[in-house]
């Protein structure tokens, strides 16, 4: 049974549990990593076992979805086993597209593009080249959104995904502008939690939680 949120809903809400996949190469290097589909590492495939033996334990998941990328489907794999559920893909839930920035470092593609760069970071309207724009991700984010919460209303749903969907994600949830995407740090594995009512409320019941790769 749910408890009331301090907003007084007392439905039953759908519930995401917002789990970001593991450690790649690109990410030991912090490169741009988007439609790009490297592997998991050894120490990755350590932190999808962790995530899964906590949500395990949870006991508390009804369905688990996943980008369609490799990463993201080797941690929700992990998950699944553990749960004894399947995995299904939602292409939805992809990272962004990077374009011509695929597998550079910020200082690398700021020297590459300096102008771009710097206008990327402060409108989220402006694409890499060759990419999706922020404002595309939201875009896409709130039909992916939609469709789980259609899909799958008044369940428990774990979603494996990226750094951007999973912020994205949280700030619709919380209403708040798109300073969140620069200021909110999500790290590999880490967990969060969103709900969403019958009524459009929504709440925000965890962030990056690592508890479980201490």
């Amino acid at each position: 049974m749910s408890t009331p949120s301090w907003q007084g809903q007392i439905d039953q809400p759908t519930r995401l549990l917002l789990l970001r996949h593991g450690q790649t190469a690109l990410s030991v290097d912090r490169r741009y990593s988007g439609h790009g589909d490297p592997e998991l590492t050894d120490l990755g495939r350590t932190q999808a076992a962790a995530a899964a033996q906590r949500l395990a334990e949870r006991g508390d998941i009804d369905v688990v979805v996943s980008s369609p990328l490799g990463r993201a489907r080797a941690t929700a794999q992990a998950a699944a086993d553990a749960l004894g559920l399947p995995v299904h893909v939602h292409d939805g839930l992809i990272e962004t597209d990077f374009g011509e920035w695929e597998g550079l470092t910020f200082g690398e593609a700021a020297r590459r593009d300096p102008d771009l760069h710097r206008r990327w970071l402060a409108d989220v309207q402006v694409p890499p080249p060759g990419g999706e724009s922020f404002a595309q991700v939201a875009a896409r984010m709130a039909t992916a959104k939609a469709d789980l919460l259609e899909r799958y209303r008044g369940a428990r749903i774990l979603a494996v995904s990226h750094v951007t969907p999973i912020k994205t994600l949280l700030r619709d949830a919380l209403g708040v502008g798109p300073e969140l995407l620069f200021r909110l740090h999500l790290d590999l594995a880490s967990l969060s939690i969103a709900e969403y009512y019958p009524d459009g409320g929504s709440v925000v019941r965890l962030v990056n939680d690592t508890a479980h790769l201490v």
